[in-house]
């Protein structure tokens, strides 16, 4: 496992909510506490930004137990108008090539 990096203050060039996004579009049975361990937040922080994403349609859960399953609608726009015509699965494929090239090559299987 990569060490986690010391936070920086100030702006950052992915959103919160992008980041959270692209933690469940990764695993869609992902534990709210293991999301906020992977994006450097707090528990808290991670439920109101899943609100946030279900509210505006770009997730919805499914109850299994006592855990979720999550569902990113990848067909969704972006909301920003300078991002017309963009989804978010274009916004996923960035997140997953930045993240592939961050963790380097993966060994066969």
């Amino acid at each position: 496992m990569a060490e986690v990096p010391q936070q920086r203050t100030g702006w950052t060039f992915l959103t919160n909510h992008a980041r959270v996004l692209g933690a469940i579009a990764q695993d869609p049975g992902i534990r709210v506490r293991d999301i906020a361990q992977h994006c450097l937040l707090t528990e808290r922080a991670v439920q109101k930004i899943i609100s946030d994403l279900e509210a505006d349609g770009y997730l919805t859960h499914i109850r299994q137990g006592r855990s979720n399953q999550y569902h990113v609608a990848t067909g969704t726009l972006l909301r920003h108008p300078a991002d017309a015509g963009s989804t978010v699965a274009g916004l996923l494929a960035v997140i997953a090539r930045h993240d592939a090239d961050r963790d380097g090559p993966r060994p066969a299987d």
